[in-house]
């Protein structure tokens, strides 16, 4: 069927795959004297990537080792001495190919090869060697030059021809073929000119293309064996050195084309004369000038001919000829293109002379012609035969500079920061200032170090021609707020001031008056720098110091009372300084309204706005004061003072000194010393104590338990007393009873009555204090919560069951004794019967005897 013929041939695939090891077709021609490469690979194989190889040679005889690439031992004593010396060797191309090199090879060397691999597969599939047959036959090729022994020179003319002769022949006794390639070497490498393939093909090499298309360069045999170049129309790309390199094929067993040999030999050396040369030279002209250049030609040729001049100008000495502006040209008949302030002249038979009038700054650049040679042919028609460029030539329009003087000074020079500071940069002695003369001016800096280091200074700003300012990145922004403004006052003095200057402003400054001249095209060209003196800004500066003493009003006072202290500030360093206000207050640890610690209660600004901060008793929203009482004084009151208040009170002062566009600059920061607020209290707990007077204080006292020993459920109300005496009890469910007393007038005792299990947990007390003011107001004070106290609840085992153990034992030996009396009666006289026992004969048995 269908599928076993599919399945026979994948077996057979597979039983057939294996090693494969593979050299050239055979038998391989090659020249005695010349270097010989047998390649061999393998594939399809198992085990490393990297393989071995063993070669072998026979000559119809049993086959020699020649040389292995993993057996140092293999090679026969025959071919030590070769391999020895390199002159056989394995050159290694891949993991898994190698090539047998054989240099100077011999008739000796005739005979058979055979590529040997190691076996690393796992199973033995495949071939492991193979064998190619080397055919050794004897050197017939012969090449040469003219009959001369050495290379002759010829020199030339742009535009003439010449011919190169090359011979070269073959005795082989194979069927071979020539390669012939023509080579120039101008510089330091050789590179192809034209070819003629062992298959007769032409070829020509790069950058010959277009020339070989033409007919300018072509590559004829003749005679003998001999294989001509001729070259047209010469240039100076076709200057050097001539040889002719021969190389002999033959076609292989595998019909593909391989060189046996190669030979070369040096034919000619040619020097070209170039022609239509400009005299190269730098030339300087002043501005309104003229410009003379000269192109000469130069040509060795005595017959008819005329010459075409194009003049070209660029900016730059390695421009092209598309990228060069074209001036003025001549075509072979003596025709020159129009123009108004240049012009193009015929000298003598060999210059032209260009002319430009009134020449400016922007004619400043590299001038250069292009000429070529045109000679007229048999049928009246002209033939370039010919072109050639000129090197560039330098030309520097020295603009006409006007002569002034750059003075530089300040007219305002600041004392302090924030003062302003005005430079003003003046030209003076001007003189040779036509209409055409614009000037500009640019500002820099240099910062001031106290060491030797060399700053380079920085651009402020820059004025073009065109008026346009131009800012730094340093002072851009400042600008653009109005902090700095650049102004003409007049027609020779430019002005810089600065606002508001800064202690980053201090430094160097000096300023570039730029002078520019109008050209011909209504453009500005700057024609001259003049740089001023340089202007040190800098002021003397010491550090701010700022002192700040806070003082107590009253001594001593009680919960109530208003507490007042005022602020006292100094300072010095600081130019017309103003000063702003904080009060702060650090509260003891235990206040658990601040767990940082420090509050800021009332802010007075630079401005005598005053600002609560983080005051959040409601019921006190006017009870704190801050207030200027004098420039340098500042008094802080609180009103209805509470326990809850008590702390350290200070006060940071900042001083702010007048800044640019009417903002305030912080200057520097102070903190008093502090004031303390203490009513001598220490929070009520299970047991507490006040020292102060008792009439004036009385406490809310509530108790609560939590039933857990991690304090992680909601607290239960156990009972209260108010400052009145007043006892509340919640509703218990179990059969414990609380009672809840005053035993003084700062200790409070909560009992337990018949504790029982549900009564375990931690038990704390919150006290409201309420303290009366001096005015017999009652004032409620923040609650202080007490450590909670843990209470467990032990169980009494023996007493818990001993009751109802006595019970039970009673209860079930009454009700045992009542069964027991019950089962009697009831056998006794309720279920008794008579029974009546039936007689049984009693008879002996018989003997069988008897029966």
């Amino acid at each position: 069927s269908y599928w076993e013929i599919v399945f026979l041939l994948l077996l057979a695939l597979s039983v057939c795959r294996g090693r494969v090891v593979r050299v050239p077709k055979g038998p391989l021609i090659r020249v005695v004297g010349t270097e010989v490469e047998i390649p061999c690979s393998v594939s399809d194989y198992d085990g490393p990537s990297e393989q071995n190889f063993d070669w072998e040679f026979s000559q119809e005889t049993d086959f020699v080792r020649i040389v292995s690439t993993w057996d140092s031992t293999f090679t026969s004593e025959e071919y030590q001495t070769r391999v020895g010396y390199g002159d056989i060797k394995l050159r290694r191309s891949s993991n898994d190919a190698v090539e047998l090199v054989i240099r100077n090879i011999q008739p000796t060397d005739q005979g058979t090869y055979k590529c040997s691999t190691p076996s690393t597969d796992a199973t033995v599939q495949g071939n492991y060697d193979a064998e190619v047959q080397v055919k050794v036959i004897s050197d017939g090729l012969s090449v040469s030059g003219s009959k001369a022994r050495s290379s002759v020179s010829l020199r030339l003319s742009e535009g003439d021809s010449f011919k190169l002769r090359c011979s070269a022949v073959t005795t082989s006794p194979e069927h071979t073929h020539l390669h012939v390639t023509w080579q120039i070497k101008n510089e330091s490498t050789w590179r192809d000119v034209l070819s003629l393939t062992h298959e007769g093909k032409f070829h020509p090499g790069p950058g010959y293309e277009e020339r070989y298309r033409n007919g300018d360069i072509r590559l004829d045999t003749g005679a003998n064996d001999t294989y001509w170049l001729s070259v047209s129309q010469a240039s100076s790309v076709d200057e050097g050195v001539y040889r002719c390199l021969v190389s002999e094929w033959v076609r292989g067993a595998d019909s593909s084309w391989q060189k046996i040999q190669e030979k070369r030999v040096e034919i000619a050396s040619v020097a070209i004369q170039r022609t239509g040369e400009a005299v190269p030279c730098n030339v300087s002209v002043t501005e309104r000038d003229s410009l003379d250049l000269t192109c000469n030609i130069t040509t060795d040729r005595s017959g008819i001919f005329q010459a075409e001049v194009m003049w070209y100008f660029s900016a730059s000495p390695d421009a092209t000829l598309s990228d060069a502006q074209v001036l003025l040209s001549m075509d072979h008949d003596s025709v020159v293109s129009d123009s108004t302030l240049i012009s193009l002249s015929h000298v003598d038979r060999n210059s032209y002379r260009l002319l430009v009038r009134d020449v400016d700054v922007g004619d400043s650049g590299y001038y250069f012609c292009q000429a070529a040679v045109w000679v007229p042919l048999h049928n009246g028609s002209w033939h370039k035969v010919v072109e050639r460029t000129s090197a560039p030539v330098s030309v520097v329009v020295t603009a006409l500079e006007p002569d002034y003087e750059v003075f530089l000074n300040a007219s305002k020079i600041p004392k302090f920061s924030d003062d302003p500071t005005e430079l003003n940069c003046r030209i003076t002695n001007a003189q040779d200032t036509e209409a055409n003369i614009r000037f500009t001016v640019s500002w820099h800096y240099r910062q001031r170090l106290r060491s030797d280091d060399v700053v380079t200074a920085e651009l402020l700003a820059t004025m073009g021609a065109d008026w346009t300012l131009q800012l730094g990145d340093r002072i851009r922004e400042r600008t653009q707020n109005g902090e700095i403004i650049f102004s003409k006052k007049a027609v020779d003095t430019f002005s810089f001031r600065i606002q508001w200057t800064s202690e980053s402003d201090r430094g160097d400054y000096f300023c570039v008056i730029s002078a520019w001249s109008r050209h011909r095209n209504n453009s500005w060209v700057k024609s001259k720098d003049v740089t001023s003196a340089s202007v040190s800004i800098f002021w003397a500066t010491q550090d701010y110091t700022l002192t700040v003493e806070a003082v107590k009003l009253k001594p001593f006072f009680v919960a109530g009372h208003t507490f007042e202290m005022t602020c006292k500030v100094s300072s010095k360093n600081i130019k017309t300084p103003r000063y702003s206000v904080l009060i702060t207050a650090e509260k003891p640890l235990a206040d658990q309204s601040n767990p940082n610690g420090t509050t800021r209660i009332i802010s007075l600004n630079q401005d005598s706005v005053v600002r609560l901060e983080d005051w959040t008793d409601q019921t006190r929203v006017d009870g704190v004061v801050l207030e200027k009482v004098q420039e340098n004084e500042f008094r802080y009151r609180m009103y209805q003072t509470k326990i809850s208040d008590a702390g350290l009170y200070r006060c940071v002062v900042t001083a702010w000194s007048p800044g640019g566009g009417g903002m305030w600059r912080e200057a520097v920061n102070g903190l008093s010393n502090p004031i303390q607020i203490d009513f001598q209290i220490s929070p009520p707990c299970l047991n507490s104590s006040l020292s102060s007077n008792t009439d004036d204080m009385s406490f809310d006292v509530s108790w609560f338990a939590v039933r857990s020993f991690a304090l992680d459920r909601e607290p239960i109300l156990l009972a209260s007393v108010d400052r009145r005496g007043i006892v509340t009890q919640s509703r218990r469910n179990g059969s414990s009873d609380l009672s809840l007393e005053r035993i003084s007038p700062l200790e409070f005792h909560l009992r337990v009555h018949g504790c029982e299990d549900h009564d375990f947990g931690n038990h704390y007390c919150i006290v409201t204090p309420w303290v009366r003011s001096a005015t017999g107001v009652w004032q409620r004070e923040s609650d202080i919560k007490a450590k909670p106290i843990f209470l467990s609840v032990k169980m009494d085992v023996l007493n818990a069951f001993k009751y109802p153990l006595l019970i039970g034992i009673g209860l079930a030996t009454v009700i045992g004794l009542l069964s027991c009396l019950i089962g009697y009666c009831s056998s006794r006289w309720c279920c008794k019967k008579e029974v009546q026992e039936t007689r049984r004969e009693r008879r002996r048995l018989m003997s069988m005897e008897m029966d």
